[in-house]
């Protein structure tokens, strides 16, 4: 009994916050975000089949995941120019089976070989695809793309989907649907086997699998659920065109996963949700937002490893074993200097934007009215990142300390 509540309860949770996310924010733009949010969740897990269960690197998974959006809008304007009594709930699954169509076909090409091969060939493959949707416009729509009108669609159960509420519900089912097969997966042998293939794939050859054919059906169950985030895409967004299945959208997805964690499985749902949120309103800070999103990225990278996941995680054991006094006091001693260093890089950041784009004129920023063009802001934003990184490098071992001290008395309480 205890077993099974403690396996039922994250689903549980899972849907009540589906349930709960469009009553607690409840705005157009709210929905709209709510909708894009779990749109990126399928297709951030869809490509951590790859990363993290399988061991793929990926440059051109957006291919599958525009490839898919293109069939879904091309089929929503056939049934809608043909009459057809097909709902919109069936355009997910046209554009998963698009999805995988196309991962298997390339698949089959990309697959033979794992490893930087593997990564060379998807990047090629991304190219030859983004490429080609500037030339065969009648299937891509050239520079315009494609657009559809999902209301126009038959409607099912008195639900015609025009409105936002209606189309973040049908997100919100298929979203929760893809989390279960792919976290089933996860469970099953298969998911097991895929996991040795990123270990060890000499060792599965040894006890008589074919990793290629196991990297084969990985990489088109994962091209499969890009296509149904990409057939939702085309009926939240209503056009599709060839900036979903190009470079940047591949490197998004990239983002995503790692910034959210490649090694737990929800690693990547946290990753969507959080750069998806970064997009929308970062965006409409400052127009150097991209750069943030590489920063945080190279930040993760290189001090995070396990992503904001594993954080959560480690920090979660440490609480659970009631070490947190150690580790209070190291943050606080820490946090003035790091909070000083992240003020100076975005001065840095935006000062230099503005110097840039517009010409040093005028800007506003902490509440504060800055000049660009005047020596003091540049010299405030250089102070700051550089009393606050020399602080924070100097008491960072204090932290590193309290972790060691954690981690010891974690591992002594596994023993006992």
């Amino acid at each position: 009994m205890r077993a099974a509540v403690q396996f039922l309860w994250p689903w549980a949770g899972l849907a009540a916050a589906f349930l709960l996310a469009p009553v607690v924010f409840s705005s157009p733009t709210a929905l709209t975000m709510e909708s894009v949010m779990g749109i990126m969740i399928i297709f951030a897990l869809s490509y951590n089949m790859l990363l993290g269960q399988t061991g793929l690197l990926s440059f051109g998974h957006a291919v599958y995941y525009g490839l898919g959006g293109f069939v879904a809008i091309h089929a929503m304007n056939a049934v809608i120019h043909d009459r057809l009594a097909v709902p919109v709930v069936v355009i997910p699954l046209v554009g998963g089976l698009a999805g995988l169509g196309f991962g298997i076909l390339f698949g089959l090409v990309s697959t033979r070989r794992a490893g930087l091969v593997f990564s060379m060939i998807s990047l090629g493959l991304g190219e030859l695809v983004s490429s080609s949707s500037f030339i065969l416009r009648g299937f891509f729509g050239g520079e315009e793309g494609v657009t559809t009108n999902r209301a126009k669609l038959a409607p099912l159960l008195g639900l015609k989907f025009g409105p936002q509420i209606q189309v973040y519900g049908l997100v919100a089912v298929c979203c929760f649907l893809c989390i279960a097969a792919m976290y089933a997966l996860t469970r099953t042998p298969f998911g097991r086997i895929s996991n040795a293939v990123r270990d060890n794939p000499e060792r599965v050859q040894y006890i008589g699998y074919s990793a290629r054919r196991i990297r084969l059906i990985a990489f088109s169950l994962s091209a499969f659920f890009a296509g149904v985030a990409g057939g939702l895409a085309a009926i939240n967004f209503e056009i599709m065109n060839a900036q979903q299945l190009g470079a940047q959208q591949s490197g998004v997805v990239l983002l995503m996963t790692y910034i959210g964690g490649v090694d737990t499985f929800v690693g990547p749902i946290l990753g969507a949700i959080i750069v998806t949120f970064l997009q929308i309103n970062l965006s409409d800070l400052t127009s150097a937002w991209q750069l943030y999103f590489g920063l945080m990225f190279i930040a993760v990278v290189s001090f995070a490893p396990g992503g904001v996941a594993g954080l959560l995680f480690r920090h979660w054991e440490a609480a659970r074993s009631g070490a947190w006094h150690r580790l209070a006091p190291a943050y606080a001693m820490v946090a003035p200097g790091l909070v000083a260093a992240l003020i100076g890089v975005v001065m840095l950041i935006e000062l230099g934007n503005r110097r840039l784009t517009d010409e040093g004129s005028p800007m506003t920023m902490f509440g504060v009215a800055i000049d660009p063009s005047s020596i003091a802001p540049w010299a405030t934003a250089l102070g700051l990142f550089a009393v606050g990184a020399a602080a924070t490098r100097l008491l960072w071992p204090k932290v590193a300390d309290a972790w060691a001290l954690v981690d010891k008395g974690l591992q002594a309480r596994g023993r006992a």
